[in-house]
């Protein structure tokens, strides 16, 4: 097994039967590599925008990490307002799906609700993570986003031209 580098790249994944979706290629084995082989994608809200995030296993020690540190932080500037249960509720609220050899797996309704999810889904690779973008949430987002953008849209009519190849040969 190869060595987690983080996630990266971009790919889009029409929804699936059954409320299904698929986790792309790269991005699945990179979870499979952030997890020691696990076939385990952890899903999360994103705290600032309206999408949802994706990572492998290997993240949740980082999260501990990080909340010790915040928490020494928070201490030496004497933040009388930070909390750690509020904040590790905010860290670790994320879930823990299954998914197959496909990449496909099942959101669950509360984290379609909160990301907005629709017909299909757009990944976008941010290193520690990955940004799952339902398209029109993403089109909404200012100039700092118009490379990912593009990028989705592109993709989109890719996907699009692709299905409409594949009934027209019915």
């Amino acid at each position: 097994m190869s060595a987690f580098e983080g996630y990266n790249g971009q790919a889009f994944s029409p929804s699936g039967d059954k409320g299904r979706f698929v986790l792309p290629p790269a991005f699945r084995k990179a979870v499979k590599e952030s997890g020691e082989g696990k076939k385990t994608l952890c899903l999360a809200v994103h705290d600032k925008f309206d999408c949802l995030i994706g990572f492998g296993l290997s993240r949740i020690s980082e999260l501990h990490a990080k909340l010790d540190k915040e928490e020494e932080r928070a201490i030496q500037m004497k933040d009388l307002d930070w909390e750690r249960d509020v904040r590790a509720q905010q860290l670790f609220g994320f879930e823990q799906l299954p998914f197959d050899d496909s990449g496909r797996f099942v959101m669950p309704e509360h984290l379609r609700d909160l990301g907005n999810v629709g017909d299909g889904l757009y990944f976008h690779g941010a290193g520690e993570f990955f940004f799952i973008w339902n398209p029109e949430e993403l089109a909404r987002m200012d100039r700092s986003f118009r490379g990912a953008q593009v990028t989705c849209k592109k993709l989109m009519a890719e996907a699009a031209a692709k299905a409409s190849s594949k009934g027209a040969s019915k």
